[in-house]
């Protein structure tokens, strides 16, 4: 098993290619799985055919890596009841045929409901009660749990870094891309689906990755282990709307409330607006995570300034342009092609 090889599972995704990145850049040997792009070393990254539903095909691909990165979804939100359960027990084979590899997944704030959190208890932390609203939440709590199970019996270690909404300059699948703007689009007005003075907690993804790597290359984890990611806390719902328009320099941008009537109507036949109905509690509610435990372990979370961070993923999304991007907004574009 080598040191310092990975598979990543959803490498084409937002956090899978974000991890993907972001372990190559800190020498790491990178392998991802495609199910029918063209294979072979691109962007630095190793392409294997594969199917996250064929075990053979994941067990094969795991073969002499030392992390699995299960950052894997069934596309446009279908049949993740019958999908995502069984993947994760093929990624759970697959490192346990590989000799215990640390299987790390990209966790959510969906396990929790807004109940959990108890008066005078301003977050929750990792041993928090999970009761989770949400037909989501619940698979992401079977998900944890069978990696528990699998951590117990030795099969392999478990890792769960647990954060709030992902926004970032190559993830288009999130409440930020697809609601507060409109990736590839010059913003006219910002959509916020929040009520007045409600908190909500956001995740940069090369914030997310560089913790998750941070994690996975130390030696003192428990074999199952768990943490939360503060990232940018939005007290009141006014913070990640003030940045857009500092950003964009346009002070008095319109802000509009998001149509939930509308997506209600539509969530029997529009799957995007079911998937977003479900999470609606999260706009609702403050529900934050607390990273004492992984400024613990740490010594401090990585950290990008709000600002500088939504500057990244406008340019990133195509909806501010720029004469030259960072080097590190611009590392994904190889890969962005990967099937």
């Amino acid at each position: 098993m080598a040191a310092k090889m990975v598979l990543v599972l959803g490498a084409t995704g937002g956090i899978g290619g974000e991890m993907a990145r972001t372990l190559l850049a800190r020498g790491w040997q990178v392998r991802a799985l495609t199910r029918s792009g063209p294979t072979g070393l691109r962007a630095g990254i190793e392409w294997v055919r594969g199917d996250a539903m064929d075990g053979p095909s994941v067990r094969h691909a795991a073969e002499g890596v030392s992390v699995i990165v299960h950052a894997v979804n069934p596309p446009r939100y279908r049949h993740w009841d019958k999908l995502v359960v069984p993947m994760m027990a093929n990624t759970l084979a697959a490192a346990q045929a590989a000799g215990g590899a640390r299987v790390l997944l990209p966790g959510t704030v969906y396990n929790y409901g807004p109940d959990v959190v108890a008066p005078g208890q301003p977050s929750i932390d990792e041993d928090a009660p999970q009761a989770p609203l949400t037909r989501k939440g619940r698979i992401r709590v079977a998900l944890e749990w069978q990696m528990e199970q699998a951590a117990a019996r030795g099969a392999c270690r478990a890792l769960i870094v647990r954060a709030g909404d992902y926004f970032g300059p190559r993830a288009a699948n999130n409440w930020f891309s697809q609601v507060l703007v409109k990736a590839g689009q010059a913003p006219r007005a910002i959509q916020y689906p929040g009520r007045a003075g409600i908190g909500h907690q956001w995740a940069y993804l090369p914030d997310v990755a560089q913790t998750m790597a941070q994690l996975v290359e130390r030696d003192d984890l428990p074999d199952f282990a768990r943490f939360h990611m503060d990232g940018h806390w939005d007290g009141d719902g006014t913070q990640m709307i003030g940045a857009i328009r500092r950003v964009l320099r346009v002070p008095d941008l319109p802000v509009t409330a998001f149509p939930w009537m509308l997506a209600r109507l539509a969530s029997p036949v529009v799957p995007l607006f079911r998937e977003l109905m479900e999470m609606r509690y999260l706009w609702q509610e403050p529900v934050r995570l607390d990273n004492a435990r992984l400024r613990a372990t740490l010594g401090t979370e990585p950290h990008t300034p709000l600002d500088p961070a939504v500057r990244a993923s406008l340019i990133g999304l195509g909806c501010l342009t720029a004469p030259q991007v960072s080097g590190r907004a611009g590392v994904g574009e190889e890969l962005g092609t990967a099937p």
